[in-house]
């Protein structure tokens, strides 16, 4: 069983932050893989399943994320080897896309949370969305919308994330980096 898991908070005025590039994904995925909801109260999380995928859209608000990936992974018995985190990066600029396994949360509260909870050593999707001028700008700079010019391309992005996330699902690390990495949204258009 592989568990696919988007960062992201709930609400409508959550909806399309930069913070919300996890949720945007895991939308994709449930749709293309024709997913059904199997949410519990108990997992904290909108969860999907398709046949040997999982989907989980934690609703714990981003700082306490770890609280609903640790129910899941447990409840379904999911190896670390087998969970992939999807996750906004303001250390890639924006359309640029990483994969790796293990690390630091580098300041996230959604990875620090998850650290906290299952430990360090999942698959990390991390997104690009650019960085604020000013460090002290970051928490605003989450929550707000993508820029007019970011919006353009954001489909485009969320589609190149979602077909590396089904690569991911069937191929190896490597071949999905070599396939999939991004420098920016450049390399896209």
């Amino acid at each position: 069983m592989t568990l696919f898991v988007g960062l992201g908070n709930p609400g409508l005025e959550y909806e399309n932050t930069r913070h919300n590039i996890g949720f945007k994904v895991i939308d994709k995925l449930v749709d293309d893989f024709n997913a059904r909801d199997i949410s519990k109260i108990s997992f904290q999380g909108k969860v999907y399943r398709s046949t040997f995928l999982l989907f989980l859209k934690p609703q714990t608000f981003m700082n306490l994320s770890g609280k609903s990936v640790q129910i899941v992974k447990h409840f379904y018995k999911v190896s670390l080897e087998n969970m992939i985190i999807i996750h906004d990066d303001i250390d890639l600029p924006f359309g640029a896309l990483r994969f790796k396994r293990g690390g630091g949360h580098a300041g996230h509260n959604g990875l620090k949370s998850i650290d906290e909870n299952i430990s360090k050593e999942y698959l990390r999707v991390r997104v690009g969305i650019g960085k604020p001028v000013q460090r002290a700008q970051v928490a605003t700079y989450v929550l707000h919308d993508f820029t007019k010019e970011e919006k353009q391309n954001i489909e485009l992005l969320i589609t190149h994330v979602l077909d590396a996330c089904k690569a991911l699902a069937k191929e190896t690390l490597t071949a999905v980096k070599s396939k999939y990495s991004l420098k920016s949204i450049e390399d896209l258009l």
